[in-house]
């Protein structure tokens, strides 16, 4: 089965009511879905934040304790994850039952890996694509794609809140909820709120926020130096009554590991870096983080 995307004329706007396509245009992409327990979405308001480098160590730190997890990214403009892993130049396949995931080793079960990274051979491509044809690429992903039976889907969209987030939200009904990404300073912040009210909008739970580049310490001296300012992520998710997940390091480790193909939770299990996407692992599998709005 081949991803055709030019069929994207005959979908419905992301923006389109609910009651577009009928009953029976959702039962496969249900039936497929209904073998996924879990399905959260990291989210974004700005971009260069490290979301997907997130989503990627969130995914692998579920797969390192036994989970059966997939990876799904769909930002379709910048798609990061096949960098991220060690994964460029692998294409996708498929047959008349669905297209097949790309396997990362990762765990005893691996990580299900798709990405729109995986379509073009020319690395430089650019995607220049409207709403609808984005829609469609997204619905394929998640209704022709061979998940199997999963834990966990995480879902890593693009920055802010249009067509791909706003998409899978609708096409998944029923995601257990969004973690979301920011950095300290207020510039980043500010949008981070509008992902929050996002989120409400669509019924969507707010799982928790988590601040990146919080800080940097000196190898030298141990001095922690706050380049992009001291708990902005924090303050606002307090404001807006959501949970604060925690607070992740400038690690030159995670770029040198994100590099070379590697999540850091794997490159370096014992940081404070890989700890943090522990606990938040281990908190979403004890049910306590999903059971917050």
């Amino acid at each position: 089965m081949a991803v055709d995307p030019r069929r994207a004329s005959d979908s419905p706007s992301p923006g389109a009511p609910r009651s577009g396509p009928g009953e029976d245009d959702h039962r496969a992409l249900r039936a497929r879905m209904d073998r996924v327990a879990h399905k959260i979405l990291v989210l974004s308001g700005k971009g260069g934040v490290g979301k997907s480098t997130v989503a990627v160590n969130l995914a692998a730190a579920l797969a390192q304790s036994g989970q059966r997890v997939g990876l799904l990214d769909i930002d379709i403009h910048g798609p990061s994850t096949p960098k991220l892993l060690g994964m460029e130049g692998q294409a996708l396949t498929g047959d008349e039952t669905g297209l097949q995931p790309k396997g990362y080793p990762c765990g005893p079960h691996g990580i299900r890996v798709i990405s729109i990274g995986f379509l073009f051979q020319n690395r430089d491509e650019a995607v220049i694509w409207r709403g609808p044809r984005k829609y469609h690429l997204i619905r394929q992903f998640l209704e022709d794609v061979q998940w199997g039976d999963l834990d966990w889907l995480v879902v890593d969209a693009p920055p802010g809140t249009g067509d791909e987030p706003l998409a899978v939200v609708q096409l998944l009904e029923r995601a257990d909820g969004a973690v979301v990404v920011t950095t300290p300073q207020e510039v980043a912040v500010q949008d981070v709120r509008r992902c929050v009210v996002f989120c409400r909008q669509l019924d969507l739970p707010v799982i928790g926020v988590i601040e990146n580049m919080s800080g940097f310490t000196c190898p030298k001296c141990g001095e922690v130096v706050r380049i992009f300012g001291a708990d902005g992520g924090r303050n606002m998710a307090q404001e807006m009554g959501v949970p604060f997940l925690g607070s992740l390091p400038i690690d030159p480790e995670v770029v040198r590991s994100g590099e070379q193909g590697t999540p850091i939770v794997l490159a370096r299990p014992d940081s404070e870096t890989a700890q943090v996407f522990h606990r938040l692992s281990a908190s979403l599998q004890s049910g306590a983080s999903l059971s917050r709005k």
